[in-house]
């Protein structure tokens, strides 16, 4: 009776490390990640003017977008060693104002990236860099994306992060990225592209 005790204990505890030490983990072929963080614009988020002739950039028809914060869900495929594809759907929110008028908004963002690993596919620590493209559908207050009235607009963008392996099936990620997108809403006075940059963290599961 002592040994079959002793011999389930042994198992229990196998099979826990198995679970938690990062050391001990197989290969991470697919993962699905939740991330939250920050969403800030450069140049104070400036999409253009509400005025037909120029003006200063500080005037009261200068229209900007607000940072916010974000909410990002991916899926991730390493179909390589040292490389992998992800595609993913973000969430952000923020505000247009112009003059003293302010109106919340939303921004719904759809995204593919490939990543370049710099430790092979099942190490617990990796650190990556990425690049790929994404639109982004501008939705003006009092609008709706299900009634398709969003604005979309096209870009591309790239950063990189790193993965943690913390049990067999989880990892915490941080990522950083800077997105380049064309202005919404075909204002006057629009100029270059709007300076878009994500830093966030959140949780993976792997399998």
């Amino acid at each position: 009776m002592q040994d079959r005790i002793t011999r389930g204990l042994r198992s229990l505890l196998s099979a826990l490390a198995l679970l938690f030490w990062p050391g001990a983990a197989c290969g991470q072929v697919a993962e699905i990640s939740v991330t939250g963080g920050s969403s800030t614009f450069a140049n104070h988020g400036e999409i253009g003017s509400l005025s037909l002739e120029p003006q200063p950039v500080a005037n009261q028809d200068t229209v900007y977008l607000d940072s916010g914060w974000r909410i990002a869900v991916r899926f991730t495929i390493n179909n390589w060693e040292f490389f992998g594809n992800e595609f993913g759907y973000a969430y952000n929110r923020t505000a247009v104002h112009y003059a003293s008028v302010y109106q919340d908004m939303a921004v719904h963002q759809g995204f593919y990236n490939f990543l370049v690993y710099a430790t092979r596919e099942g190490h617990w620590f990796r650190p990556y860099v990425t690049g790929g493209g994404h639109f982004s559908n501008f939705v003006p207050p009092g609008a709706s994306v299900t009634a398709g009235q969003g604005d979309n607009q096209f870009g591309f963008n790239y950063g990189g992060g790193v993965k943690f392996r913390v049990a067999l099936m989880w990892a915490i990620r941080l990522d950083f990225r800077e997105y380049l997108t064309g202005k919404p809403f075909d204002l006057p006075q629009q100029e270059g592209w709007l300076q878009h940059r994500e830093i966030a963290g959140g949780i993976a599961f792997v399998f």
